[in-house]
């Protein structure tokens, strides 16, 4: 009977070991809690079935507790529930304990800290949203040494400004000028690869290709408008061309193309 005790307790005791490794967060009955994450959120997984969760938006986990639910302790509470989230590069545990009759103000809005993540890796994720954000801050904090490509058209002129290289991911600094009075409404921003000389008697092949990542929204610009555009790494044979197409909302609305050789991307350089 002793020996029995004595094991009841140290299982008791590395339960409430792990508990406590985890950081704890107070959910109370008639309010949902949030958890910000630094990244989109791929994965979310809740022990128990006495609280309800849901992603309203990509970096933000809602919990809540489900009234009457049957999963509840001894003196009629809900049990304690382990959450882990998990982002692009990280997982996140936390031990959820309820709070009946908060004397003080529950915090309903936690922010995901570095010290309360793992790294993990994802596959088919090489890197975050996060990272990919600086890498392209950074990127484009450095001062252009020249031009890989440029176009003039209906009073617009564009240019790709820098080209660099990170693992598998590739970095173009496209900016674009407005010399009109007139501001342009982009109504998108296209790039894809075609062939550099097309025969009248053939049809035109093109293939298009989507950014990973873009620094900024494309809204609109008056006179200026700088952004950065990731992409995992491609390639094309020498007689084809990248093609990078901005086009007007308005109909029959101003467009710009710079043409890009494949000779600039792979002479980019590293960061």
């Amino acid at each position: 009977m002793r020996t029995f005790i004595i094991s009841i307790a140290i299982l008791l005791l590395k339960a409430l070991t792990v508990s406590a490794q985890l950081p704890i967060v107070y959910l109370p009955p008639n309010a949902s809690v949030h958890f910000r994450s630094p990244e989109p959120v791929q994965y979310v997984d809740i022990s128990s079935c006495s609280i309800a969760g849901d992603i309203p938006l990509k970096n933000v986990v809602r919990l809540k507790y489900i009234p009457d639910s049957l999963s509840k302790d001894k003196a009629g509470f809900p049990k304690n529930a382990v959450v882990t989230i998990a982002g692009e590069s990280f997982l996140a545990q936390y031990l959820i304990v309820y709070m009946p009759n908060p004397e003080t103000q529950t915090q309903t809005n936690i922010e995901i800290l570095p010290e309360h993540t793992t790294p993990v890796d994802i596959g088919g994720i090489s890197l975050s949203q996060h990272k990919l954000k600086d890498y392209a801050l950074q990127f484009i904090g450095d001062k252009p040494k020249g031009h890989f490509a440029k176009s003039k058209a209906f009073g617009l002129e564009g240019r790709v400004s820098q080209i660099a290289t990170l693992g598998d991911y590739i970095f173009l600094d496209v900016s674009w000028a407005n010399r009109t009075n007139l501001k342009y409404d982009i109504d998108e921003i296209r790039f894809k690869i075609r062939d550099k000389k097309v025969n009248k008697a053939s049809n035109v092949q093109e293939v298009e290709i989507r950014p990973e990542f873009s620094l900024y929204k494309s809204p609109g610009f008056q006179k200026h408008y700088r952004n950065v555009f990731v992409f995992k790494k491609f390639s094309f044979p020498g007689n084809k061309m990248l093609d990078i197409e901005m086009t007007e909302k308005q109909i029959s609305g101003r467009y710009i193309t710079l043409s890009l050789k494949y000779a600039a991307i792979l002479n980019a350089d590293t960061m």
